[in-house]
């Protein structure tokens, strides 16, 4: 399985990206699909999930502002960034689990640096 991600950039505070992230495999059937997020210093965290039942959940730091959506044909997911805080920098990183040939399988993108700045 192989997870990109694409998107990141510097922003002022205010201002909006958005993340994507594409996920390729042979015979892949991914559940859930998840964004998290290291700051320097800090350990990795979950910033958002989507299930393969289009349950969402978000980390309490970034509700209201951050929605997570998915494309089920593509096994995509994006992250649409809204009102960014200095707080909000790190790398974003894709994170997937699934089966590939049935075998159960889980797979993270490289990351993508994401600067919230003025």
């Amino acid at each position: 399985v192989q997870v990109v991600e694409s998107g990141g950039g510097l922003v002022p505070p205010g201002g909006s990206l958005t993340l994507s992230c594409v996920a390729t495999g042979s015979r892949l059937d991914i559940y859930d699909m998840q964004w998290y997020r290291q700051a320097p210093g800090l350990p990795r965290e979950v910033v958002a999930t989507i299930t393969g039942t289009k349950r969402t959940t978000y980390a309490d730091s970034v509700k209201g502002r951050f929605t997570i959506s998915r494309d089920y044909n593509k096994d995509a997911v994006y992250l649409q960034m809204n009102n960014l805080k200095p707080e909000d920098t790190a790398v974003y990183y894709c994170h997937i689990e699934g089966t590939e040939w049935g075998k159960r399988t889980d797979a993270w993108g490289q990351g993508t640096q994401v600067a919230v700045s003025s």
